[in-house]
């Protein structure tokens, strides 16, 4: 009850703030603490349902057919497939030990789990529901992307400050680059030119040239008031046009909008209190935060920089999915 009580209060009170019309969207939001996954009606901001998962829900993706929700339960090795429309479990997928993050491939086909524990990436073939192939990669797997020309699986490594790159053609690992300390999080331009790095203890977003598989620049963040320790780059997302990068900055409790073309920061936005991942609506309007020590979602409208909307989901806010 209290905390129905503190989401309509949320609601009602971010409900007077102007901003653009919100789409017929649903978001899904994984709670790590809560070991739940918190349903969301983003155009009413209410919550609509809540679904008990497995052991420490993180990554969260949707099928590329909109039926099912794929979640990375960390603490159980699994990845959990859910049917949107019940809120069932369907299957628990063999995923290695302890996967993190995750990341549905161009066709829909296969997710790619990065394990943390088994310092690997594994290939989980959907149509079979089984292990395809697994790769060995460095230390503390965690972010992980595929290419848009399909060539190339991209795994970070926490602890050996680096991304891996993987020849899909081959499913062997052929390189590997360095970035600032301990990338969390990556995301490939929409032509497939440049790999944007989230290094979280080291404060900056990375750079790197896909065809030379080099370091390019990095982009650093300063807020005033914020000490720059709390700078702590996690979640990375570009908005459909791709002329913006919405960067989640953990600890200093803001989101970043970055201008892609002059990879400059445009604005910062103050969000929930550690802000974990974030998701972007389809219309490119809105950005949608998970603040995991708020245990809230907060809507930004991304033309003005600003909160329009504050709603309470369940303990440890991680991931979020948005869906039509």
């Amino acid at each position: 009850m209290k905390r129905m009580m503190m989401a309509a209060l949320l609601a009602s009170a971010s409900a007077c703030l102007p901003f653009a019309a919100a789409q017929a969207e649903t978001l899904y939001v994984s709670n790590e603490r809560g070991n739940s996954v918190t349903v969301i009606d983003a155009a009413t901001m209410a919550v609509t349902a809540t679904w008990p998962v497995g052991g420490r829900p993180r990554g969260i993706t949707l099928s590329k057919d909109g039926r099912f929700i794929y979640l990375c339960a960390s603490a159980d090795h699994s990845v959990q497939m859910i049917d949107r429309a019940t809120g069932k479990l369907v299957a628990e997928l063999p995923a290695g030990q302890d996967p993190e993050q995750f990341r549905l491939s161009r066709d829909g086909a296969t997710l790619f789990a990065a394990n943390e524990d088994d310092a690997a990436v594994t290939a989980i073939d959907l149509a079979t529901r089984s292990v395809a192939f697994q790769v060995s990669v460095g230390k503390e797997p965690e972010g992980v992307d595929q290419s848009p020309d399909g060539k190339w699986l991209v795994v970070t490594s926490e602890e050996d400050n680096v991304v891996n790159w993987i020849d899909l053609a081959t499913r062997q690992m052929v390189d590997a680059t360095e970035t600032g300390q301990r990338p969390r999080h990556v995301e490939f331009t929409a032509d497939g030119r440049e790999l944007w790095v989230a290094a979280e203890i080291g404060g900056t977003v990375e750079l790197i040239d896909v065809a030379s598989r080099k370091p390019v620049t990095s982009i650093g963040f300063s807020i005033p008031g914020v000490a720059d320790y709390k700078m702590l780059p996690c979640g990375i997302r570009f908005t459909p046009d791709g002329r913006t990068a919405v960067v989640a900055l953990g600890r200093a409790d803001h989101i970043a909008l970055i201008d892609v073309a002059t990879r400059k920061v445009r604005a910062y936005v103050p969000v929930g209190k550690r802000v974990w991942h974030l998701t972007i609506s389809a219309d490119g309007r809105r950005a949608y935060t998970a603040n995991g020590l708020s245990d809230t979602v907060s809507i930004v409208d991304l033309a003005t920089a600003r909160v329009v909307g504050t709603i309470a989901a369940g303990e440890g806010p991680w991931g979020l999915v948005v869906a039509p």
